[in-house]
Formats: structure tokens, sequence, C-alpha cells
């Protein structure tokens, strides 16, 4: 299970900001790669427990987050996932895969950008009409393949950013073209 570091500190606090004034009453949420739950702890604040999914492939992670009121789904993505969401929450793993790192909660794959591929690949069909994704994304991923997904099939903008000694963080709010 991946514990809370300064990228889920970043997302939270971000997604904290952007939901605080909002009127949230009946509004759907997933938290994609749950881990702890943080990003759904954060949610819960606006919405509750009973309007938040949080999936992840690490079945202790489930039972974490089942033991803490969430509904949780053991899922690869989307695997497992069904209906359509307002808000879909990620902190994908990101980084290059490394020869003494090829964990699923933090290597993003060979290259560190194939699980947002396949996130942004399915997340659509998973979007209601008007939804927004928040995507947290790191300089240490290479950005060139996701952008140009993005470019074709997505309004997106940098939401928030943040510098740490060793990698620059931001997040991006994504929908519809």
């Amino acid at each position: 299970m991946y514990p809370p570091k300064e990228d889920s500190f970043f997302l939270s606090k971000t997604i904290e900001n952007f939901f605080k004034h909002k009127n949230l009453k009946g509004k759907k949420f997933l938290d994609m790669g749950s881990g702890s739950g943080i990003q759904a702890h954060t949610l819960a604040k606006f919405t509750g427990k009973k309007n938040i999914i949080c999936a992840d492939i690490d079945k202790e992670a489930i039972r974490h987050l089942k033991s803490k009121g969430f509904n949780a789904i053991n899922s690869n993505l989307f695997s497992k996932i069904k209906g359509k969401f307002d808000f879909i929450v990620f902190n994908p793993p990101y980084l290059p895969e490394h020869k003494y790192d090829k964990q699923p909660d933090t290597s993003g794959g060979k290259l560190g950008d194939e699980t947002i591929l396949g996130f942004l690949k399915q997340a659509k069909k998973h979007l209601n009409k008007g939804g927004r994704i928040f995507l947290l994304l790191s300089s240490l991923t290479p950005h060139e393949r996701i952008n140009n997904y993005l470019d074709k099939n997505f309004l997106f903008k940098k939401l928030s950013e943040k510098k740490l000694f060793f990698e620059i963080l931001e997040i991006l709010v994504i929908s519809f073209l």
C-alpha cells in the first residue's frame, strides 16, 4: 500500500482548495489508485463517503479502505469499475521502471507513462458529461505521449504546480473536448 508522501499531500491540498466552495450534492467520485485513502478522506469532507468509490490494485489497500468505511474495489485501473463519475482523482504510479523498484504503486511502467496512458484511454467512458479528472504528473515521467493523447482527446490545464528538490509535480484538470 502506497503511504502518503509529498505528491499525495500536494494533490489532497489542491483538491481541497478546488472543492471548498462547490456544491457537490449528488456528485459521484472515483478515487483511482486510492492507496491509504488520503484523497478519499479529503473528498469525504465535501460529499461524504457514500458518493465515493475507491479503486486500487493492492488488496491490502482495499482491506484498509473498507475498514475506514469506504466502498473499495480491487481493480487494475477500470477493469472492475462500473458506471460513470462526475470527478475522478488519480495519483498514478509515475516513475520509470528501475531494476530495484518495479512495484505497481510507484512504477508507471518501463518508461513511466504507461499506467497514465492506460488510465486516460479508459477514463473517458467512465466520466460523466461535464465531469473532471484530476491527474498528478511528475517531471520524472516522460510527458510527450501523455500530452499528445490529451491534446487529441481532452481539454486540460495545469491547476497547480509544486517544485521539490528532486522533481516538479503538477496537477492537471481534464475534461471532454
